[in-house]
């Protein structure tokens, strides 16, 4: 379960940082991305029980759209598909009530601080159980 739980985050975090991106960036009229936000973000608890919820949705849209775009015969297919996709996972991101550059945010910062990256694996883990996301866990 806790292979599942790992790889599931990981596809999210990938998904996001490499999926997500490019959609914040036709949003985004700025031609150079330069994060506003210092490198080293340290999200609330409440920030990361939302991006635990999230990150399972994106990687859920990643899995979706993975075989789709894979089996595309042309590049214009392709970046349709590439572009539903980042429009789906962007939605997802918001509904659960972040903004894709929190959740950029914080995905970045659980890629540089494993004891990070441990805690949100921990919440992934109890939501998939039905528990309360962060009772009890350090």
């Amino acid at each position: 379960m806790q292979r599942t739980t790992q790889a599931l985050l990981s596809a999210a975090i990938l998904a996001a940082g490499l999926t997500v991106a490019p959609a914040m960036a036709q949003s985004s009229a700025a031609p150079s991305q330069q994060p506003q936000q210092p490198a080293a973000v340290q999200p609330s608890e409440a920030q990361l029980q939302k991006f635990a919820s999230a990150s399972q949705k994106v990687a859920m849209v990643a899995d979706e759209y993975r075989p789709k775009v894979q089996a595309a015969t042309d590049d214009g297919s392709r970046q349709q598909l590439l572009k539903e996709a980042d429009q789906k996972m962007v939605r997802t991101v918001n509904a659960d009530g972040m903004t894709v550059d929190e959740f950029n945010g914080i995905s970045q910062a659980i890629q540089q601080d494993p004891d990070l990256q441990r805690k949100v694996m921990g919440m992934v883990q109890q939501q998939q159980r039905g528990a309360p996301a962060g009772g009890g866990m350090r």
